[in-house]
């Protein structure tokens, strides 16, 4: 039994593309966002009735964004190893 293995040019630059959102921007946005949002939070810097809901709300919003922030992580590893499972069936590894 023949089992396909492809990996198009299309596939390794989307790849390439997909790490360096992976690597880049979007984990320096997660950071500043959880920054921002820690900052919010404090009541010395911000209070009030709907400051106090902000916290509440947030609290759940930053497990979140440290719950992405593993996935992607996941992510990127796997893309990474897949990649070279690929490359290597196709006797393209080196």
């Amino acid at each position: 039994m023949t089992t396909r293995v492809l990996s198009t040019d299309e596939a390794k630059t989307t790849i390439t593309q997909m790490q360096a959102l992976l690597n880049g921007g979007l984990e320096s946005t997660l950071q500043q966002l959880k920054a921002q949002g820690t900052t919010l939070s404090d009541p010395n810097v911000w209070d009030g009735t709907k400051a106090v809901e902000f916290r509440g709300y947030w609290q759940d919003t930053s497990a979140k964004l440290d719950a992405v922030k593993a996935a992607l992580i996941e992510l990127h590893s796997k893309i990474n190893a897949i990649n070279v499972d690929i490359m290597t069936a196709g006797g393209n590894a080196g």
